[in-house]
């Protein structure tokens, strides 16, 4: 990516978090926390260098630089973590109040029209075609009105995570579209299918709360 303000914003917003949380969910005492956030500053940097630059009304490079962030801690760890303990130390990283404040600020705005017209405009993008970090969706609203469905076929995350190494791991970024929808408080995710555990495509699904 040429232009680093996202992804040095993403740092400065999260590493703090991702360097306590190695203490208190992954037990590591803080010398080493230290460490391992000084190397992956270093190893973050890299990836970010490595990624092509997103297209215009692409909404998903937000999603590969949390990827790009992620996998620079785990490669920086002496000690590989499992799905598990990774699913329950990325969430904790990530749910900061700044981003519980977010996901209620688009929580408000789940539903509406502009919600709706952005997720057909980014269906129509396609930009996996072009982008292997992007990601292809086809956007299926529920007939009965309750909500819609976000269908994904190609997914930037298995991609990167692939190619480094840790495709075992992408689960535990997954898991974080319960913890996002939870603190937007306006749906209920349910979800059947994932591309990191094999299966046809990863379908995020959005029904109103209530309905």
């Amino acid at each position: 990516m040429k232009v680093p303000g996202m992804p040095a914003g993403m740092w400065a917003l999260f590493s703090g978090s991702f360097r306590s949380k190695l203490t208190e969910v992954l037990g590591y005492d803080r010398s080493t926390a230290a460490e391992i956030t000084k190397k992956a500053r270093g190893k973050y940097r890299e990836l970010i260098k490595k990624l092509p630059d997103f297209e215009k009304g692409d909404r998903f490079q937000m999603n590969i630089v949390s990827c790009a962030m992620l996998s620079a801690f785990v490669l920086s760890m002496p000690k590989r973590p499992s799905v598990d303990e990774l699913t329950a130390y990325y969430a904790a990283a990530m749910m900061t109040g700044p981003m519980r404040a977010f996901c209620r600020r688009m929580g408000r705005q789940k539903f509406s029209e502009k919600d709706v017209a952005g997720m057909k405009r980014t269906a129509a993008l396609n930009a996996a075609d072009r982008n292997p970090y992007s990601w292809n969706m086809d956007f299926l609203p529920y007939p009965d009105g309750s909500g819609y469905e976000a269908r994904f076929s190609k997914c930037g995350i298995c991609t990167l995570m692939g190619e480094l190494g840790l495709r075992d791991l992408v689960p535990a970024m997954c898991r974080l579209d319960y913890s996002m929808s939870e603190a937007g408080g306006a749906d209920e995710f349910v979800r059947e299918h994932t591309l990191a555990s094999g299966g046809p495509y990863c379908d995020c699904g959005y029904k109103k709360k209530g309905r």
